[in-house]
C-alpha cells in the first residue's frame, strides 16, 4: 500500500503542464522568428520571459494564448491544443486564462464595469444580478472600489487602466495569467504597486503567470524562473542566478544595461 503522501506526489506528477510548447517554428516570409522552440510551464510558476528587439518573446506569447498559429510545432494549454478543430475545446481552454495586454486594451466606449463584465457576459450562462457580484469582487481584488466601476477609460491614469484589466483578465478565474509588458508606462511606485498586487493575487489564488518584460525590477518582483529568447530559441532557462550562469552574449548584454547589476545583486543574496 502506497504511503498518502507518496500517493499525492505521484497525482501532482501526472498533471499535464500548464504551458507545453512542443518544437514550435515561426517564419514571416524568410525571416525565422523561432526555431524549434520547446518549453513547459508547470502549475503555480511564474515565468518571466526575456529577449532582445525582434527577438519574437510577443510572437511567442501570442502563440501561446492561440492568437497566432506557429509555422510548425504545437502549443499546448492544460493538456489541449490552443488551436485544436473542435470550437468547443478552444473555447474550454480560453475560459482557463487570462490576458493582460501591454496597453490594457479596453473597449473605450463601455464603462469600467461593462469592461470587467464582458467575459462573463460572453458565456451566456450568468444572469445580471451575479454578474454584478463578480464584478465587485474583481474591483475589490484590483484595489478598486464600485466608484470606479462608473467610469469610462479615457478618465483613468495608466496605473488604473493596469488595474481594470488586471479585473477583467481575473473575471473568469483563470488558472494561467498571461502578461504583456504589465509595468510599461507606469512610474517606478505605480510599476511596484502593481507587481505587488499581482504577487499578493497569485499567492492568494494560486495561478500560473506568463509574462514579457524589459523591465529588470519586475522580472526579479514577478518571476520565479525566467527563459531568455536569442539567436531564434531559448539560450537560458531557470531561476535567475542559474540564466546569469549561462555564458551567452544577450544573457551578458541584457543583465549588464541600465540598473540590472543592482538587480542582479539583489537576486544573487
Amino acid at each position: 500500500m502506497s504511503a498518502p503522501g507518496k500517493v499525492a506526489e505521484d497525482s501532482v506528477a501526472k498533471q499535464p503542464p500548464v504551458i507545453d510548447i512542443r518544437g514550435v517554428s515561426t517564419r514571416f516570409g524568410k525571416a525565422v522568428i523561432h526555431r524549434d522552440i520547446s518549453l513547459q510551464v508547470g502549475p503555480g510558476e511564474m515565468l518571466g520571459l526575456v529577449g532582445g528587439s525582434g527577438s519574437g518573446k510577443t510572437t511567442l506569447l501570442r502563440e501561446i494564448v492561440g492568437l497566432l498559429a506557429p509555422s510548425a510545432g504545437e502549443v499546448r494549454l492544460f493538456g489541449q491544443s490552443v488551436l485544436a478543430a473542435d470550437p468547443e475545446v478552444r473555447r474550454a481552454v480560453r475560459q482557463r486564462f487570462g490576458m493582460l495586454f501591454q496597453q490594457g486594451a479596453l473597449f473605450s466606449a463601455l464603462s469600467v464595469y461593462d469592461n470587467i463584465a464582458f467575459p462573463l457576459r460572453e458565456l451566456r450562462l450568468l444572469d445580471e444580478d451575479l454578474i454584478h457580484d463578480i464584478v465587485q469582487v474583481k474591483l475589490a481584488m484590483a484595489e478598486l472600489t464600485a466608484a470606479h466601476g462608473k467610469l469610462m477609460p479615457a478618465e483613468l491614469s495608466g496605473g488604473m487602466v493596469k488595474r481594470v484589466a488586471l479585473a477583467r483578465a481575473l473575471a473568469l478565474e483563470p488558472e494561467l495569467l498571461v502578461l504583456d509588458e504589465p509595468t510599461a508606462g507606469l512610474d517606478p511606485d505605480r510599476s511596484a504597486g502593481f507587481v505587488k498586487l499581482i504577487c499578493t493575487l497569485q499567492k492568494e489564488l494560486g495561478f500560473t503567470v506568463v509574462m514579457v518584460t524589459h523591465d529588470m525590477d519586475t522580472l526579479l518582483g514577478l518571476a520565479t524562473r525566467v527563459a531568455a529568447l536569442a539567436d531564434q530559441r531559448i539560450v537560458a532557462d531557470g531561476t535567475m542566478a542559474e540564466v546569469l550562469a549561462v555564458d551567452h552574449p544577450f544573457v551578458r548584454n541584457c543583465f549588464a544595461s541600465r540598473h540590472a547589476p543592482a538587480v542582479v545583486d539583489k537576486a544573487l543574496r
